[in-house]
């Protein structure tokens, strides 16, 4: 085994020398990844991808690094580095060059291996991409995570669809069938359905497991053909589902070591027409088994214990398995070399003879060469010459040789060796041994020409008669029959013809003309002298299969005489269906190697040697039906036995009674046009068809007339139908009027109750609205007094700081205010001393000019009395009377001069004590000066009002100059008090300016 470390190249050759691989583990190369550094540690590898071809794959490790590995140019390319684990590949898109990679940030990447560049970048899942499944024409991509899948169209790179679940049902996988447009989604459930890729419609959905399978699926594998699917889980059972029919058809049971599946893939092989039949199951114990899904057995396996396989993938033409180990390494092994002991050839059919023992040569340097066409002769012995002999075949032989030349190369009397040898073909070469044998021309024109004519009016109907499930595999055999009844007229009238041609209908689904050409081939050659009676059964060949067995078996003959069993109960059922019903699939294929590799009276003995080895419990059956029963269903016998005694039957039986003395020996189908068919009473078959026909037209006429009649009478019952439905329907209508108002008194009685309950609950919805806004309310009223209340105390606080500070004012003004009041005081006595002076000058200017008026007065007066005393001499009254006016004006006058001179000094005295105040410029000073000032002023001048008025009432009788000189006294006296009211009022403070 070979061993390549990648390190840190880029690139270089995957092996060295020429991959041998053993046998017995079939490993071409081993791929490990390490790094170079002081302390080396391998890289693992995460995933790998084939591509289309299947020569080349690429395969990430946790690092991100991507190779691309060439197995037919052997070199190896690092093509990407994405600086993080990939968690799955896909290679196989539609450019060639280009792949996928899903990476650990839930991303999906396309890059391209020539350019190394990215291609597109690809978003939309929200957890780690488990895997990517690419459809057959490469044109759409299904990325599956756990919790979404997502349809990606790859030419664009956009999202198409997405399918999401529940979370606690989960995804498992869902990929595309090969060769088909089916999606396959399946989940954590155990539930499976398929989908259709262009609309998402769903096709069908998957019965579960049947009752008593504890398994859940986690690892699905489907056939190229796309109809079988594997599903296994953590159990050693293996669930095998029929695609077409929906239904589980076989559980496979692995070894007891294995516990759980952990991946599944079926191994392709370019002879099988896509129905893989060997299965790779990957268990817990790093061991990968394949078996062959029909027979069961183990075929080979990879991986041991101690070198476990993590997971593989295999080719597409099935050359190459490629593993990840559980230590991170690849394994890259042959398929050939792995199946090289399960396809060993037969042994050599040329054996040499050995010289006595005494000969000098020895045996050991004999060697035998076997080449097909020719016998080869041992290698000679450089002393001397070898004295063995080879026996010689004679001219006989060698035409015989001639006879059983097959095309492609193969030998009949070879292949005959080979199933005496084994028991049967290799599964795998099967079918191209077949067609050897039998040497189908395949004319495809011919063919052509059938299958144009279209469905034989014989079988337009075969699904009544034969219900068969798939659709595919019905139209399949009714083209089949179509073309039979088409080459000869006797197959359209054969009823056990569906029966003998459905098992190679159902082998050669996948190819017609293959299964046209070897049914065909089958009734010239194994179905002579069938037709002769027509349409009853082959007189003439249960006769020679009863002479065989009454010379062979003369005592079971006996007893189906006596119970009255014909060969058409014991031989008859198994010729026309050709043991299809009492054989298995694995079983009637080998029993059918030997029939295509024999004479054709081999069929003949078959159905003999099945009832000689059968005749245990045919002697102990009594009864028709039984009989019956035994050769139309499955029987515990092994077919080993039977085709065993066929071949001494064959031997044994005497030539007057054998049935190959009355059978003509195989003839192939004619190359180019098929032969023509015509062994069979034509006379019959034409007035059977002339008949047919005949009847056919009856039968058309008949049904023309009694469809009119059953028109008619569909008419009728139609027009009857339709009057009783309308009866019925105006019955219906009048009940259902009569229900819909009972309904209606109901529901209005409902909807009253109804009512009153809203009503009491919307008055209870009221209450509790009231209720919750009287609440609402109370907390914000008690909200807004809490509010109140914090603004009152800061404000009480505020008011108290500037009652504090005003007191503190106060107090500091008060102190300045007994200093100027002092010096006030002083002033003010320096003010009333000047004052005092300067009233008493007044008052005496005044007092000399009332003298002085008084005087000129007085002597007014008495020359005006004067006068009146003369010019009223009778008058007494009039003297005293002026005398007391007089008494009264001096009086007024000393009142008046006295007034003005206390006005005029306590004016001047308040117009110095103003004039300090204004100069100390203090509002306080002056608000307690003015209040001591302005209102004994105000008293005062009212005084001096007073006097006016009253000066004013005493000169009313004034002489003029007295008027004049008191007029102009009074309006300075007036002007004088107008200036002091208005200094008064601009120096005293306002109220509101004193609150504030």
């Amino acid at each position: 085994m070979q061993s390549t470390n990648l390190g840190n190249k880029e690139s270089g050759k995957i092996w060295h020398r020429k991959p041998s691989p053993a046998t017995h583990n079939g490993i071409i190369v081993n791929v490990v990844h390490s790094t170079s550094e002081y302390h080396p540690k391998v890289l693992r590898f995460l995933n790998v991808a084939f591509d289309g071809s299947g020569d080349s794959f690429i395969a990430g490790d946790h690092q991100g690094n991507i190779y691309v590995f060439d197995l037919h140019g052997n070199r190896f390319n690092l093509v990407q580095r994405t600086a993080q684990a990939c968690t799955a590949l896909a290679f196989n898109l539609r450019r060639k060059s280009e792949f996928l990679v899903a990476l650990a940030d839930y991303s999906i990447k396309c890059f391209d291996t020539v350019t190394k560049e990215l291609v597109s970048w690809m978003r939309g899942h929200e957890s780690s991409v488990r895997s990517i499944s690419v459809h057959t024409s490469g044109r759409y991509a299904i990325t599956t995570s756990s919790d979404t899948a997502q349809l990606w169209d790859l030419d664009t790179f956009q999202r198409k669809r997405k399918l999401n679940v529940r979370q606690s049902v989960g995804i498992q996988k869902v990929f595309f069938l090969p060769l088909s447009n089916t999606i396959l989604s399946c989940f954590k459930d155990n539930s499976i359905f398929a989908w259709e890729c262009d609309t998402l419609f769903c096709k069908y959905q998957l019965p579960g497991p049947p009752e008593g399978c504890n398994i859940l699926y986690k690892v699905f594998a489907v056939t190229r053909d796309g109809r079988i699917l594997a599903a296994g889980g953590k159990s050693n059972h293996v669930h095998l589902w029929c695609l077409e029919a929906t239904q589980l058809f076989r559980i496979i049971q692995m070894p007891t070591k294995v516990r759980a599946v952990r991946h599944l893939e079926f191994l392709p092989d370019s002879f099988d027409a896509g129905s893989n039949q060997v299965l790779g199951v990957l268990s817990q114990d790093g061991i990968m088994r394949f078996v062959n899904i029909q027979t069961c057995k183990l075929l080979f396996q990879i991986g041991t214990v101690e070198e476990g396989v993590s997971s593989s993938v295999i080719s597409p033409h099935g050359r190459y398995i490629t593993a990840i180990m559980e230590n991170g390494s690849l394994n890259v092994y042959s398929v050939q070399a792995l199946t090289q002991e399960i396809n060993k050839p037969p042994p050599p059919l040329v054996k040499v003879i050995e010289d006595l023992p005494n000969n000098t040569v020895s045996s050991n340097n004999l060697k035998v060469k076997v080449m097909s066409g020719r016998v080869q002769r041992p290698a000679r012995c450089k002393e001397r010459k070898n004295q063995t002999r080879v026996l010689k075949q004679d001219l006989t032989g060698n035409l015989e040789n001639k006879e059983n030349e097959l095309s492609e190369g193969l030998n009949k009397k070879r292949l005959q060796v080979l199933l005496k040898g084994y028991g049967e073909y290799p599964t795998k070469y099967r079918m191209f041994i077949w067609r050897s044998l039998l040497q189908l021309p395949e004319n495809h024109t011919a063919f052509s020409s059938l299958m144009d004519k279209g469905t034989h009016a014989a079988y337009l109907d075969l699904q009544k008669k034969y219900p068969i499930k798939s659709r595919r595999l019905l139209r399949v055999l009714q083209r089949t029959l179509s073309a039979l009844a088409h080459w000869s007229a006797i197959f359209s009238d054969m009823p056990y013809l569906p029966l003998l041609a459905f098992p190679f209908v159902k082998l050669f689904q996948n190819n017609q003309l293959i299964c046209f050409e070897v049914v065909a081939t089958l009734i010239i050659n194994w179905c002579q002298h069938w037709f002769e009676y027509f349409p009853n059964p082959p007189i003439n060949i249960l006769t020679m299969i009863e002479n065989v067995l009454a010379f062979h078996d003369k005592e079971l003959l006996q007893h189906f005489i006596d119970r009255d069993i014909t060969s058409q109960v014991y031989a008859w059922p198994l010729l026309e269906t050709l043991f299809s019903e009492v054989l298995t699939r694995e079983e009637w294929l080998r029993l059918f190697d030997n029939i295509f590799s024999s004479h054709p009276s081999f069929l003949l003995m078959t159905v003999v040697a099945y009832n000689t080895c059968s005749r245990a419990p045919l002697l102990n059956c009594t009864l028709k039906d039984d009989f019956e029963y035994f050769f139309h269903h499955r029987n515990n016998l092994d077919l080993n036995v039977v085709i065993r005694e066929v071949y001494h039957l064959m031997e044994t039986t005497p030539a007057d009674i054998h049935p190959n003395s009355m059978l003509d020996a195989f003839v192939a189908l004619t190359k180019g046009q098929y032969p023509i068919f015509n062994q069979y009473p034509k006379f019959i078959v034409d007035y059977q068809t002339k008949e047919r026909e005949r009847i056919r037209n009856d039968e058309l006429d008949f049904l023309r007339e009694r469809q009119t009649v059953e028109n008619m009478q569909a008419e009728v019952d139609e027009q009857r139908a339709k009057d009783e439905a309308w009866y019925q329907k105006q019955e219906m209508l009048r009940r259902a009027e009569e229900t819909r108002r009972e309904m209606l008194l109901q529901e209005e009685e409902k909807m009253a109750q109804q009512r009153h309950r809203l009503a009491a609950v919307k008055r209870e919805l009221e209450i509790k609205e009231i209720h919750l806004q009287d609440a609402a309310r109370r907390r914000l009223l008690k909200l807004q007094q809490d509010q109140r209340e914090m603004e009152l105390r800061r404000l009480e606080d505020e008011i108290e700081r500037k009652v504090q500070m005003r007191d503190q004012e106060i107090a500091a003004t008060a102190k300045d205010l007994e200093m100027r009041q002092l010096e006030l005081e002083a002033r003010k006595r320096l003010y009333e001393k000047d004052l005092t002076a300067s009233q008493e000058a007044i008052a005496k200017g005044i007092r000399e000019d009332t003298d002085a008026h008084r005087r000129k007065m007085v002597l007014e007066e008495h020359v005006f009395q004067k006068l009146l005393e003369n010019s009223q001499m009778g008058s007494r009254r009039t003297p005293r009377w002026k005398e007391a006016r007089e008494k009264e004006f001096h009086l007024q006058s000393e009142k008046k001069a006295s007034a003005l001179s206390d006005a005029s000094r306590k004016w001047f005295l308040g117009q110095e004590t103003n004039a300090a105040l204004e100069h100390e410029e203090v509002p306080w000073l002056q608000k307690q000066h003015m209040d001591s000032t302005c209102l004994p002023q105000t008293l005062r001048l009212n005084d001096v009002s007073d006097m006016d008025s009253s000066t004013q009432i005493f000169s009313r009788d004034k002489p003029t100059e007295w008027n004049h000189t008191e007029s102009d006294l009074l309006k300075n006296v007036r002007d004088l008090r107008r200036g002091l009211t208005a200094r008064a009022r601009s120096s005293c403070p306002r109220p509101h300016l004193l609150v504030t």
